[in-house]
């Protein structure tokens, strides 16, 4: 049902922060339904859960980035956004945003976004 699309700049500086856009449709980012997520894939590496919004705006996130981590979101325009800061080339990955729908565990997933971060 949900549909998700990120979008962002491709290559960051190092020292910069990274921010990524995740747009949704077919489903308000305010519905208790659902949780919002972001995920990220280094290059040969398996997949790291980076933090999540809920419905009500309140965030929680990996404890590894939780210094460097922001999610926030702007309900106008259905919209939830990743800002991570300070980043090396380890940063270096696929970023994902995804959805799930509590009652289902239905799993639904942007495309992902290549980032690299380099000078």
């Amino acid at each position: 049902q949900v549909q998700l699309q990120e979008s962002g700049p491709g290559l960051v500086k190092p020292s910069q922060t990274l921010s990524l856009t995740c747009t949704v449709s077919g489903g308000s980012i305010t519905t208790s339904y659902y949780t919002w997520n972001w995920i990220r894939q280094p290059p040969g590496k398996g997949l790291e859960w980076m933090g999540v919004i809920h419905y009500d705006g309140s965030t929680y996130y990996s404890p590894s980035l939780k210094s460097r981590t922001s999610i926030s979101r702007d309900t106008s325009k259905n919209q939830f956004s990743l800002h991570l800061s300070s980043v090396t080339p380890e940063d270096t990955a696929v970023y994902y945003c995804n959805a799930i729908r509590i009652i289902t565990n239905t799993v639904y997933w942007g495309q992902g976004t290549q980032v690299t971060v380099s000078s």
